[in-house]
This record gives structure tokens, C-alpha cells and sequence, in this order.
């Protein structure tokens, strides 16, 4: 691959991470994200960034650890993982993180209950860092000759690259004359959606589709939010480039009914889980089964009580340029930005002004896309009265 393509994409994940002037950034990824990573750190300098610290998970040496290692020990995470992050965010850093499936499938044949003890490359220092806004973040995808294969098998391998980097530059935005602004003019239209649904306040967020019937309660203080984020220093950044959600943190005790994934849901460390189905009582999830390899999420889940209880809920309208194209990109990043998604585990305190101690508390957190173009989501208010919300990917408020 041309190292010089990495270059306009690069600059956005720091545009979007907002680099600031003697800031030391982390860069996180995968091994075969290397060329973006490079290019990322070249931007970062750019920019006025002190020191780049850059980070790759290996999927081989995680399959070598649930193979090989001890049972009783795939739990463990040495202390200095957190605390490298805690110290960074102590420090007011910055963070790109890469993402895209590089090895899909590769723990398949391992027992999946195992696999999701082993958390890694996930971090339950990182949710509390984003709670607490000490860093300026974005995540962006990487293009990949075995991520294309996946996308579109039915293309030679390098068409389907050249497929794949087509799509991610449409949906990045990159073939526009000023990707930053042409992001600003977004960001500025999800604001106003959602300010439009805070208003409202509404009690409970319904949801109704094929396989899906869920009634979610709300926080009273609850505000829905887009991925554009504001350090506690003041340091704007959107979070997730491409980025199409507004999205708020409801009640953890509230979730009554069942939901149906309407894409696989990609884990970080590339297993894929297809026909995810959750029936919730009580706030909980009390059953939690799927097409392929639910056991690995049911133990990713089990790190604690909040991990089977909701703290996202997010809503995407068809403005945006991911779901229009109808392509399954087994990425969470862009998949949840083409339909409607929950959270499992850990909520967003800064999405909440009353009630924040409510906030879903957890190690965990796994979103998983519900939306299509047939989703109906109805606003309830506290008397009852049920709002239409969105129809067919369209606001109603």
C-alpha cells in the first residue's frame, strides 16, 4: 500500500483528537496498522505534539495466551496497563486509537468462555478516563487487505482494498475539499438533534422492530449527545471519526423486553458474533444468546454486576453516509454508525446533569447495532403518552 494514502487520513485522526501543542499522545492498534500509526505519529508532530507513544495489540500472542497459558491466570492484567493510561490522563494527553478487523476469526477454535476472560486490548481504566474528560480522543479506521477480503469477498484482493478505501474515504469524508469543516457542519446538524430529543425529557425510549421490543427508562437528567466531546480543560474533539449518533446513558435498572442485533457484532480482538439476541428484566439481561460464540460475550460481560446492564443508548438517522450504502463492515466503529445501537456495561456520566451517580458502573462496555430502516422508536413521557421519535431513519421531533 502506498504509505503516502495513509496521509489525508492521518491528519484527520488528529484533527478530530484535536492535538494540542506539547501534548504527549498515545496511538493505539494492531500490528498490521503500523502504516497508519506511522503516519499518525508524523501528523501528530505536525501539530505540535511533545512525544508520541505509540501501542500495538498483537491477536496472535492473545490466541497463544488462551492456548498455552495457565487458565486460572487469563484474567491478569499487569497493574502498569491502567496505569499508563491513568498517568497519561493525569498528565492531560491525547489518544488515537486505530481500529479494523486484521486477523477475523482467528480465535474461533478456541473455547470462547476463555477468550472472553482474557479482556485485552480493552482497558476498564479507559471508560473512567472518558467519564472523567482528561483526555482529547478519536478513534478512525484503517484500511486492510484482510478487512476488505471480509467486506467484499465476492472481489479479487486488490479491488476489494481499493473498494474498501473508497467507502472509508467517503464515509471519513476524505473526498471532500475540507474534511475538518465538512465534519463541523455535521457535528453541528447531530447537536441540534440532539438538543431537540433533551428537551423533550422523555421517561422511557421505546424500541420496535423485527425481533426487537424494548422499553428503555431514562435518567431524569439524561441529555442526548453527539461524539463531539469537551475536555474538562475545554479542548473540543469528536471522539469517532466517522461519527452519525446522538447518544445518552439511561437508567440501568430500567430495560424491559428483548432486541435483536441487526449486524454481527466484532469484538476488540477480531471475534465475530452474529444473531445476538438479549431479553432484559428488571435492567438486566437475563438471557443473552446468539448465532456463534455468545459464550465469549457472556464472559466478557461478567467482569461485574453493570456489565448486563445497559449504559448506552444511541440513535442514528439516514443523514448520514454509512448506512446508505448498505455495507455490513463487521467494524463496531462504523457499524454502529449506520443503525440505532445499545451499550452493555459502563455509561457516560457527562451525558447526565442530574441522577449521575445512576450512571451504569462497569469494566464492560459492548455496543451492539439494533437499527434498520423498519426500527420504530417512540419517545414515553411520564403520563404515559407515547412520541413518535423516529420512522424509517427519520426524526419525528
Amino acid at each position: 500500500m502506498d504509505p503516502d494514502r495513509f496521509t489525508p487520513l492521518a491528519e484527520l485522526a488528529v484533527y478530530g483528537a484535536n492535538v494540542q501543542p506539547g501534548q504527549t499522545v498515545i496511538v493505539s492498534g494492531d500490528l498490521e496498522h503500523a502504516p497508519l500509526a506511522r503516519a499518525v505519529a508524523a501528523a501528530a508532530y505536525d501539530r505540535g505534539a511533545q512525544f508520541v507513544d505509540v501501542g500495538y495489540f498483537d491477536p496472535h500472542v492473545k490466541r497463544a495466551r488462551v492456548e498455552h497459558a495457565d487458565p486460572e491466570t487469563i484474567e491478569f492484567v499487569p497493574s502498569w496497563y491502567g496505569q499508563r493510561m491513568l498517568e497519561h490522563a493525569d498528565g492531560r494527553g491525547a489518544r488515537v486509537t486505530i481500529g479494523g478487523p486484521t486477523v477475523p476469526g482467528l480465535l474461533d477454535d478456541l473455547d470462547p468462555e476463555l477468550t472472553g476472560r482474557d479482556r485485552l486490548p480493552f482497558l476498564p481504566e479507559v471508560p473512567r478516563i472518558i467519564s472523567e474528560r482528561t483526555t482529547n480522543w478519536c478513534i478512525v479506521p484503517c484500511p486492510h487487505p484482510v478487512w476488505a477480503t471480509l467486506v467484499y469477498p465476492e472481489l479479487p484482493g486488490d479491488k476489494a482494498l481499493e473498494k474498501l478505501w473508497a467507502d472509508l474515504e467517503h464515509v471519513l469524508r476524505l473526498d471532500t475539499d475540507d474534511p475538518g469543516r465538512a465534519w463541523d457542519e455535521r457535528m453541528t446538524a447531530l447537536n441540534a438533534s440532539g438538543s431537540r430529543l433533551t428537551e423533550r425529557r422523555f421517561d422511557a425510549i421505546e424500541l420496535r422492530g423485527e425481533g426487537t421490543e424494548l422499553r428503555i427508562g431514562m435518567l431524569a437528567g439524561h441529555r442526548w449527545v453527539s461524539a463531539e466531546f469537551v475536555t474538562r480543560d475545554g479542548v473540543r474533539h469528536i471522539a469517532n471519526l466517522p461519527t452519525e449518533e446522538i447518544f445518552t446513558s439511561p437508567d440501568p435498572a430500567r430495560a424491559e423486553g428483548h432486541v435483536t442485533s441487526t449486524k454481527p457484532l466484532v469484538l476488540r480482538d477480531g471475534s465475530i458474533i452474529s444473531g445476538l439476541r438479549v431479553r432484559f428484566e428488571g435492567g438486566r439481561a437475563v438471557e443473552i444468546s446468539a448465532d456463534a460464540r455468545a459464550d465469549a460475550l457472556r464472559s466478557l460481560l461478567a467482569v461485574d454486576d453493570g456489565g448486563i446492564r445497559l449504559g448506552e443508548v444511541a440513535l442514528v438517522d439516514r443523514g448520514g453516509r454509512i448506512g446508505p450504502l448498505g455495507t455490513v463492515f463487521y467494524d463496531t466503529l462504523l457499524d454502529e454508525n449506520a443503525a440505532s445501537h445499545l451499550a452493555l456495561g459502563g455509561g457516560f456520566s457527562f451525558a447526565v446533569d442530574d441522577d449521575v451517580e445512576r450512571v451504569n458502573r462497569s469494566g464492560a462496555h459492548v455496543d451492539f447495532m439494533v437499527g434498520s430502516p423498519e426500527l420504530e422508536v417512540d419517545g414515553i413521557t411520564a403520563s404515559g403518552e407515547r412520541v413518535p421519535v423516529m420512522r424509517q431513519g427519520d426524526w419525528q421531533i
